[in-house]
């Protein structure tokens, strides 16, 4: 649109103007003349005329002008693709937060159908007396405690699925089920981030504002033309209302701006060279952004390479200790204990799988690479 504002300068242009007067004074003719009577003009006078004014030749300043709002519009919209590429890593942070809870409510709902499980084995033992009553209290409360702890992550799900929600401007609810995402690193490439685009064509809108400034000081060819209706018209002489036209060229031309330019031209090239470091800056940040995300991929791949071990463990002190305890060997204390062990071991596991994929999400968007 202010393309097309600029563009419509090379357009004539066209004034109404109507003007009534009242002068002090008009011409005189200081001599008389044998037989020949001038009247001096009224000093009343009337004019209305239709003025028009054609650009023929600007030095390439509406041109330049032209380039200038382009650039600006560019400049503008990759300005957006920046704020909305920093949106990202909320994004990100919030979706995986909702995948967590998720998986782990998995893990929850698992370990409750492990306790009812084991009450159902020891029911008839504890009718017997051959396991303590206590035994079956202590599962119970164990029971009750899972119960309350997957009412608390079901809140907790719920405001970061609202959270996510508005983030992405999507209706969620509790049915909602997330997929983890395919984070599989592709080889190493350039740096794409919307940012060096932004500050490339930030550049180049100072050159073209350069451009511009240069081209605002070139002379300008205007052709003119006028017609009206008036008294006098263009003879002064003749004192009636009276039809009129002239057509003409004139040119404008700015010689001396006293150095505005110039300075303009300072400003510019110091804009550029603050531009230069900005984007330097953002390089290096960038690199040291980059390097911390690799080694947070690295870190979580080894904790999970040792994650099933450990639970592989757990596992069998579990299974021994359930045989154990199913057969009133020992205390319902040291099956919960164990269960609980398990439990944590693949809670961490979980929590280990999660980071590594936003590790590796932080690392595209890092990079650009999305």
């Amino acid at each position: 649109m202010e393309v097309g504002v600029i563009n419509k300068e090379r357009l004539p242009k066209l004034d109404l103007n109507a003007q009534a007067t009242y002068q002090s004074d008009v011409i005189h003719f200081p001599i008389a003349l044998p037989n020949i009577s001038i009247a001096s003009p009224n000093q009343d006078q009337y004019r209305a005329t239709l003025d028009a004014n054609q650009l023929i030749y600007h030095g390439g300043s509406v041109d330049a002008n032209i380039n200038l709002k382009e650039a600006e519009l560019q400049t503008k919209q990759q300005q957006v693709e920046v704020t909305l590429y920093a949106l990202r890593t909320r994004i990100n942070q919030s979706y995986f937060r909702v995948l967590f809870y998720q998986e782990q409510a998995k893990l929850l709902t698992s370990k409750m159908q492990e306790v009812e499980t084991r009450l159902k084995e020891i029911e008839a033992g504890v009718k017997h007396g051959a396991i303590l009553a206590s035994a079956q209290q202590a599962l119970r409360a164990e029971s009750l405690k899972l119960e309350q702890q997957f009412s608390e992550l079901n809140y907790d799900r719920k405001k970061a699925l609202a959270s996510l929600s508005a983030l992405v401007s999507k209706d969620m609810d509790n049915n909602t089920i997330l997929q983890r995402p395919s984070t599989d690193i592709l080889s190493e490439t350039n740096s794409e981030r919307p940012e060096l685009k932004l500050f490339d064509l930030q550049q180049s809108q100072l050159e073209i504002t350069k451009e511009v400034i240069s081209k605002s000081n070139s002379p300008q060819l205007i052709g003119f033309g006028q017609v009206g209706y008036g008294n006098p018209g263009l003879n002064m002489l003749d004192n009636s209302f009276q039809d009129f036209y002239m057509l003409g060229v004139k040119m404008k031309w700015n010689v001396l701006d006293w150095g505005k330019s110039k300075e303009k031209k300072q400003i510019i090239a110091i804009s550029k060279e603050i531009l230069t470091t900005e984007k330097e800056t953002f390089v290096v940040n960038n690199s040291i952004e980059l390097e911390e995300a690799k080694s947070d991929i690295a870190k979580f791949e080894e904790m999970l390479r040792t994650d099933d071990e450990i639970i592989q463990l757990r596992e069998q002190v579990l299974n021994a200790t359930t045989s154990q305890f199913k057969n009133g060997s020992i205390p319902s204390s040291a099956y919960i204990t164990e269960l609980n062990n398990l439990y944590e071991a693949k809670i961490t596991q979980e929590i280990h799988i999660t980071q590594l994929s936003l590790a590796r999400v932080n690392y595209k968007l890092v990079i650009g690479n999305l």
